[in-house]
């Protein structure tokens, strides 16, 4: 088996020990991604912004495998106040369009609080 990881050069990727992506055996394994702006590390407040960033990010790692949103059959979305899930819907079926991937919404805390939505997705490659 063949494995491959991608880095979106996150200083968390590094300090906690993970990969943005692992491709394995013809699938793309992204963890859970939170709103930055990698290359500002700066969070918007709002939490559209942090799902648009979150799956910009994703879809990013995911063109690095080979692959890309289109081709997501899991969705993992987590958010610390359920409330806020109704206002990604717009960006999230925009996303989604063509895969409408099976998809799960949780709520719990996540590992800051300026954090509004974590975003995890399996994909295949095409």
């Amino acid at each position: 088996m063949t494995v491959r990881h991608i880095s979106t050069g996150s200083p968390f990727e590094e300090k906690i020990g993970y990969s943005r992506a692992v491709v394995a055996d013809g699938w793309v394994f992204v963890a859970g991604t939170t709103g930055y702006d990698y290359a500002t590390m700066t969070m918007p407040e709002d939490v559209t912004d942090q799902c648009r960033n979150a799956l910009a990010t994703i879809g990013r790692a995911l063109e690095e495998a080979g692959s890309g949103l289109d081709h997501v059959v899991r969705v993992t979305y987590i958010l610390p106040d359920k409330a806020d899930w109704l206002a990604c819907w717009p960006v999230t079926s925009a996303a989604f369009a063509l895969a409408r991937p099976a998809a799960t919404m949780i709520q719990a805390g996540l590992q800051e609080p300026e954090m509004k939505i974590e975003i995890e997705v399996t994909a295949r490659v095409p």
